[in-house]
């Protein structure tokens, strides 16, 4: 199993890149999120998984810990296979996928091409669980500026800590974001969602 490949990027577009490593060319399939992250680079450290079928053997990469494991966890689910994973992932961001199924959304599921609502709801019901297991889970690579997140991160365990249900609290901080997304406090933005929350 090839984990991950470090190489120059000979070429790049938003639904793959082709990544040289000791003088192999390999074909990487990437969502827009990783597309994003890596657009400017040369060179990378890419992220794979190696999906092997009996006609053909291909690699997914990911610049981010966190967007491979939803990708591992999405193709773990009945009827989701790894192009509608990367679709999925091109229509989110990893933490709006996270939170969209923590938040059991079945209608921002719904909105991804190709997802219907047994889909969704199937996704929501078989990975709910194993994402709020996971939640510590934020292994990030350095490439890309994540303040918003970490302020959300940090207002939701200290909503966690005053005794609000998780579910509840993601759902209060994706509603206060969605408004004001320039919010750049954790203070303010607990205080917004205590608000929603009360």
């Amino acid at each position: 199993m090839i984990t991950y490949i470090k190489g120059n990027i000979t070429h790049k577009s938003p639904t793959h890149v082709v990544v040289e490593a000791g003088g192999i060319g390999y074909h990487i399939n990437i969502s827009l999120h990783t597309y994003a992250l890596i657009e400017k680079l040369e060179a990378v450290k890419i992220l794979t998984h190696q999906h092997i079928k009996e006609d053909s053997h291909t690699l997914y990469g990911f610049s981010e810990s966190i967007e491979r494991n939803l990708f591992r966890h999405l193709i773990s689910v009945s009827g989701v296979g790894p192009s509608t994973a990367q679709l999925m992932l091109s229509s989110m961001t990893p933490d709006e996928m996270r939170a969209s199924i923590i938040g059991e959304d079945v209608s921002a599921l719904k909105r991804i091409k190709g997802i219907g609502a047994k889909t969704a709801q199937r996704i929501i019901l078989d990975l709910k669980d194993k994402l709020l297991k996971d939640g510590g889970d934020n292994n990030l690579l350095t490439n890309a500026p994540q303040a918003d997140n970490t302020i959300r991160e940090e207002a939701l365990s200290a909503l966690v800590a005053l005794q609000f249900n998780r579910i509840h609290a993601q759902k209060a901080l994706n509603k206060v974001l969605k408004a004001q997304p320039e919010i750049g406090q954790v203070e303010t933005l607990i205080k917004l969602a205590l608000k929603e929350l009360s």
